[in-house]
C-alpha cells in the first residue's frame, strides 16, 4: 500500500495509483459504481477506505459538470419565519440530493443582485429568492445564468418567476374581518419598512384597501421585538384610544405584547393584539397570541421539490397558491 505524509489528503490520482486503475475509473466508481466491473470496484473501494479518501465537491463537479448546490435569497435569518422555511426548504433538497447555501439581503435589491452573483459564481444550480421585488440587475444575472429560480413567500401567477407562496392580502384581511368582526372599531396598524418588503407592502395596502367603519391609524417601526415596544410608545402617544391593535407579522406583536404588559394595559381587557404569520412562540405567550397561519414549513418543502424537479427534468413549475388560515387565541375577544 503507498503510504502518505500525514498532512497530504489523498486525491483521486492517489486512489487510482494505489488501485492500479485511471482516474477516470475511480470517478467511474464514485458516480457510476454499476457501470464498472466488480473485481475493479471493490479494489478501488478498498484503497478508497485505506487512504481515507473523501471526494471534494470541487473534484466532483469537475468530473460530472454538477455542484448540485441550490442557493436561497432571504432577507435575514433573524426571523422565525425564514429559519422555519430554510429548514424544510434543506430537507426538502438534501432528500432530492442537493445541497443548500443561504445568504442574506436585509431586504435590500443591491445586495441581493451581489450575493446572487455570488451563488452563481460557486456553481448554484438553481435559486430560491424570497418575493417579487428584485432590480434589473438581478433579472440580467438570472437571465444570463439560465439558471432555475422560484420565488416564496409570494403568490402572484402572473410574475415572470414561479411563485411557491401564499397571499398576503387575504392574510391581511383575515385579520381584519376578525377584529371587525370581534366589534374594533378603533385599530391601529403597525407594520416594518414598506420600500423594499413587497409581502409587508401588500399586507398594508390590503388592510388600507378594506370597506369597513373601523377607524385605522398606521404606524411604521422595525420589524423586531425592539421595534413593537417603539410602536407601543407611539400608539400611547397619539390622540387615540385605541380598541385594537393589528401587527403586520408576530415579531412585532411580541414586543408590543411585552410592552403593554409593563406599561400594565391589559390585553385583551384593555386592548386587543393581533399578529400574523403565527410563529411557534404565539402558542405560548401569556396570553396566547391570536393571528393568521402562514404556511412556511409546507411552501419550504414544495419549494425544494419545484426546484429540484426542475434541475433534474428541465420542468418549468407552475405557481402554488399555498392556504393561509386564522388562529383564534386569548389577545382578542369579542367587545
Amino acid at each position: 500500500m503507498m503510504s502518505l505524509s500525514p498532512s497530504k489528503r489523498a486525491n483521486l490520482r492517489d486512489v487510482a495509483r494505489a488501485a492500479d486503475v485511471s482516474v477516470a475509473t475511480v470517478s467511474r466508481v464514485l458516480n457510476t459504481p454499476e457501470k464498472v466491473r466488480k473485481e475493479t470496484r471493490k479494489r478501488v473501494e478498498e484503497q478508497i477506505r485505506l487512504l481515507r479518501f473523501v471526494p471534494s465537491a470541487a473534484a466532483r463537479a469537475f468530473s460530472t459538470g454538477r455542484t448540485r448546490v441550490v442557493g436561497a435569497l432571504v432577507p435575514t435569518l433573524d426571523n422565525a419565519v425564514f429559519a422555519r422555511v430554510l429548514e424544510n426548504l434543506e430537507n426538502g433538497l438534501a432528500r432530492r440530493g442537493l445541497a443548500l447555501v443561504v445568504a442574506t439581503t436585509d431586504d435590500d435589491p443591491i445586495v441581493e443582485a451581489e450575493k446572487a452573483q455570488q451563488l452563481v459564481n460557486i456553481g448554484a444550480e438553481g435559486m430560491v429568492v424570497t418575493g417579487i421585488t428584485h432590480n434589473k440587475a438581478f433579472t440580467k444575472l438570472l437571465d444570463r445564468a439560465e439558471l432555475p429560480v422560484v420565488a416564496i413567500s409570494y403568490y402572484d401567477p402572473s410574475y415572470h418567476i414561479p411563485t411557491i407562496g401564499y397571499d398576503n392580502r387575504e392574510s391581511a384581511r383575515l385579520a381584519m374581518d376578525h377584529l371587525c368582526a370581534s366589534g374594533h372599531r378603533k385599530i391601529a396598524v403597525l407594520h416594518g419598512p414598506l420600500h423594499f418588503s413587497d409581502r409587508t407592502r401588500s399586507r398594508v395596502d390590503a388592510i388600507g384597501a378594506m370597506k369597513t367603519d373601523a377607524e385605522l391609524h398606521f404606524f411604521h417601526t422595525d420589524v423586531s421585538i425592539e421595534g413593537g415596544v417603539r410602536a407601543v410608545q407611539q400608539m400611547l402617544s397619539a390622540p387615540v384610544e385605541f380598541d385594537a391593535c393589528l401587527c403586520a407579522t408576530d415579531v412585532i406583536a411580541t414586543g408590543v405584547l411585552f410592552e403593554l404588559q409593563r406599561q400594565n394595559i391589559k390585553v385583551p381587557d384593555d386592548i386587543s393584539l393581533m399578529g400574523l404569520d403565527d410563529l411557534p412562540i404565539s402558542s405560548f405567550t401569556n396570553p396566547t397570541l391570536t393571528s393568521v397561519r402562514a404556511p412556511v414549513q409546507q411552501m419550504g418543502l414544495q419549494a425544494a421539490d419545484a426546484l429540484a424537479d426542475w434541475i433534474e427534468t428541465g420542468s418549468r413549475p407552475q405557481a402554488i397558491c399555498l392556504p393561509v388560515t386564522l388562529q383564534a387565541r386569548q389577545s382578542t375577544h369579542q367587545r
